[in-house]
């Protein structure tokens, strides 16, 4: 039976393919850019090599290229790495159509990065472990995966909503959204109607899991929590944080140190 969270034929570049073009204007502020790029510098060591899961339109990679580092970047969308392509004209993000497990490069890698409640769009069973097993596998000794997501706050409800994101003159956008607390699944639609009488639907689809159970998996994973905050830049975590960003490490030292 199928979960009251599907959506019925979503797959994994279906979130990419519906949201590439708008990407960059709807999401502009939901990550602190420069915080990124410079923990990514610090985690990873000056010049270091990073593989960014989800690479999507490099709002991440590309910056974190600009200040030094080497990034390989992965993403089952076509479109979302064609709008990439648009920012980077040089190429200078090494770039990966594929799944962001059974694809992954050799490496090594100094530092993985999955920004954004991106490793929650892995939906099946056992995926997030083994994503979280690939990354261990290419990281080089004492290399990190830093992994950001939304905390679940355990008052989670189940059933629909209906809501309005955002509304102009010549169009409106509807937020429409499944919630399932028993398999920690959610999914939506967002529902844009414009004034040319045209109506575009974007959907998306998550899997959440908590601080504890990535911390789980990250252990079996053979990497221990180095650090954790509430922010890019280093606001402390809290039992009220929203959000969090922890620091996996692979045991070991990284070459030079």
């Amino acid at each position: 039976m199928r979960d009251t969270a599907d959506v019925h034929g979503y797959e994994s570049n279906s979130y990419g393919d519906g949201f590439a073009e708008v990407y960059d204007d709807w999401y502009a502020d939901v990550t602190d850019v420069v915080a990124t790029v410079d923990r990514m510098v610090t985690v990873a060591g000056a010049g270091g090599a990073v593989l960014e899961l989800g690479v999507g339109t490099g709002r991440l990679a590309v910056p974190m290229v600009e200040a030094g580092l080497k990034v390989t970047g992965i993403d089952s969308s076509n479109a979302m790495l064609a709008q990439l392509a648009v920012r980077d004209p040089s190429s200078s993000v090494t770039l990966i159509a594929g799944d962001m497990i059974v694809d992954l490069p050799d490496g090594p890698f100094d530092a993985a990065l999955v920004a954004y409640n991106t490793l929650f769009n892995l939906l099946e069973d056992g995926a997030q472990q083994r994503c979280f097993d690939a990354v261990a596998a290419r990281l080089s000794p004492g290399g990190a995966f830093v992994v950001e997501a939304f905390v679940p706050d355990g008052r989670e409800s189940g059933g629909s909503d209906v809501s309005v994101r955002s509304m102009a003159v010549d169009r409106v956008v509807l937020s429409v959204s499944q919630h399932s607390p028993d398999t920690q699944q959610a999914s939506g639609q967002f529902v844009e109607f414009t004034e040319a009488g045209g109506v575009r639907l974007r959907p998306w689809m998550v899997r959440w899991a908590t601080p504890a159970q990535l911390d789980a998996m990250a252990a079996a994973a053979g990497l221990s929590v180095e650090s954790r905050w509430s922010t890019m830049d280093g606001e402390p975590f809290t039992d009220e944080s929203a959000q969090h960003i922890t620091v996996y490490r692979r045991s070991g030292s990284r070459s030079g140190t």
